[in-house]
Formats: C-alpha cells, structure tokens, sequence
C-alpha cells in the first residue's frame, strides 16, 4: 500500500467513477485501474463494485475509506512539518498583540521574520490583552504578545515575560518643553491637556487607575482615541498623553518625560497554550519575537529592561 493508491481509492469513491478521478489526478485511466487492483491484490479484496454507470464502495471500501482520509491528510502534516524544518520555506504563524505592540515591537519582529522567511504566511490580530487570551484558548491564535497576565491561568497557558517598560508622558517636539527637569509629577500631568485612549485600551484602565489612587482628576480634551490616533494628535500639539516608551522609536515629532510620583511600567510577555507543542515556524516566531525584544531593550535610548522570566 502506497500514497498513489490511496489518493487514487479516495478520488474514486468520492467521485464514483475511475475516469473522472483519473483526470482529477492527472493519471491515464488506465494507470488509475491499475493502481486500484494492485491495492485491491495487496489487500486481499475488492473495493469497489464496478458497473457501466459507476463505481460504488464495497463493504471492505467503506472501511477502508476513513482510514485512508485520514492517514492522507497525516502524511500532508508530516510534509509540512518537513518542509518547515528545511528552512521553513511553508507554514503559518497567527500572531495577536495590542494595538500599541502593533506599532513597536510586532513591527520590527515582522520586518525580520519576513526577510528570512518569506514563505511563511503571518496572519496578525490586534486586540486588547483579554481579548488575546480568549483567542488563544480557542485556538485561533499561536502566540499572543500581551501586557497583562491578568487571566492567564497558568495551567492553561505559558506566560514568559519579556520587557518591563516605563509608561512615558509625551508631548509635541515643536512645543516648548512640558517640564525644565528630566520628570514629570502625576500631579502635574494631570493639569495638562490630555489625548487619552479608548475605554477598550489595557493602558487607559492603567492610567485611570493611578489618577484615582491619587484623588485627581485629569484635564481631557480629546476621549477615545486610537493608539495611532493619540499619537499624531499629540504631535500637533493638541495634548499630552501617556504611553509606553516603545511606541516612540522612529517618532522626531514627539517629545518624552519620565513619570514620576508614582512611576508606572507595564510587563510585556508572550503566550501561548501550554498543552499544545508549537510547529515550527510559531516556534522561529517566539525565538524571533525573544530575540528583537532583547535588542530593544539594549538601545541606549530605551526606557525599558529585560522581564525577569520568574516574576511570572
């Protein structure tokens, strides 16, 4: 028993007849025929009941069928699997991260995945952390970049830190500067214009959260923005805003203090489902994704340092 006999028995009992499914496969009927009674021979019974208007499955058939879709379709995986370990020229890697990791750290990791892999299909989601996390437990993420573990039962997913970042107050470079010193109070950011971000933003819950520990209230002009939104709004010099220091690498039109009394940082980590062994390429995705956060946090100019892999 090959593989070319059992697509060519899988062709014909789905299509019922041997001249059909010998043009499917791009074989000579006659070659098609040949396979089927070889397969038949090595078996030790027919598979087929053959009359003039077609050809339907015999009993030995019909138990044959389920088992050769299925070790059709497990040879295709074994293929694939191949064909990513010799270079990952195939496969498919369904990444999520917030919308602010979309615009810093998933950019850059995506220029160098694709550079040396270009095989390889990237599908992108961008979510809030919580909404990440329910789609990886459904199966429609491999890996998701969040920045809350918040959820994240440990049985249910492996959660490795990455970066522990500084949250930054930005401000417009065309502007004078909002302080004359390296940091800026809480206190006195809150009398600042502010552009803040969409009540769906895991940042906007984190601000709202340390203004309320200190019993202010922030001067908003502008609710609900986007992430890219809130950055050329700032850059125009319609407020200031709090973000993560990340998002500012390739950004001359804005301006950046530290926060101070309180600081505020953010973990970034990646998950995945712990009891699912990841392929090959989600794999490369991970060690890539390790990798370019390292490199970001040894720039001279980041306000950021490496997760320590057991605050998790």
């Amino acid at each position: 028993m090959n593989l070319e006999q059992l697509r060519g028995f899988v062709a014909v009992a789905r299509l019922g007849n041997f001249t059909r499914a010998a043009e499917q496969l791009h074989l000579a009927q006659p070659s098609l025929s040949r396979q089927i009674a070889t397969l038949e021979q090595d078996l030790g019974a027919e598979l087929f009941h053959r009359a003039r208007g077609g050809s339907t499955l015999t009993a030995a058939g019909e138990a044959l069928l389920p088992l050769a879709r299925r070790m059709l379709a497990d040879a295709a995986s074994v293929r694939r699997d191949l064909d990513e370990l010799a270079g990952l020229r195939r496969g498919r890697v369904r990444l999520g991260a917030t919308p602010t990791l979309c615009i810093s750290l998933v950019a850059e990791v995506l220029s160098t995945f694709h550079t040396d892999y270009p095989g390889v299909e990237l599908h992108i989601t961008e979510q809030g952390s919580r909404r990440l996390l329910d789609d990886l437990a459904g199966g429609e993420l491999d890996l998701a970049l969040i920045t809350t573990s918040g959820g994240a039962s440990a049985d249910r997913f492996t959660v490795t830190p990455l970066l522990v970042e500084e949250l930054v107050v930005i401000s417009s470079s065309s502007a004078p500067p909002i302080t004359e010193g390296g940091s800026i109070p809480l206190s006195a950011v809150a009398r600042l214009p502010q552009v803040v971000f969409s009540s769906t933003y895991d940042l906007r819950r984190t601000t709202d959260a340390a203004f309320r520990a200190a019993g202010l209230s922030p001067d908003v002009s502008v609710e609900g923005a986007e992430m890219d939104a809130v950055l050329r709004f700032v850059e125009r010099g319609i407020g200031v805003a709090i973000v993560p220091a990340v998002v500012l690498i390739d950004r001359p039109g804005l301006r950046a203090v530290r926060l101070s009394e309180p600081t505020l940082t953010r973990t970034i980590s990646i998950a995945r489902v712990s009891d699912i062994a990841p392929a090959a390429a989600v794999e490369v995705m991970q060690q890539t994704i390790v990798r370019t956060a390292t490199d970001l946090a040894a720039r001279p100019e980041a306000t950021m340092r490496r997760a320590d892999p057991r605050s998790e």
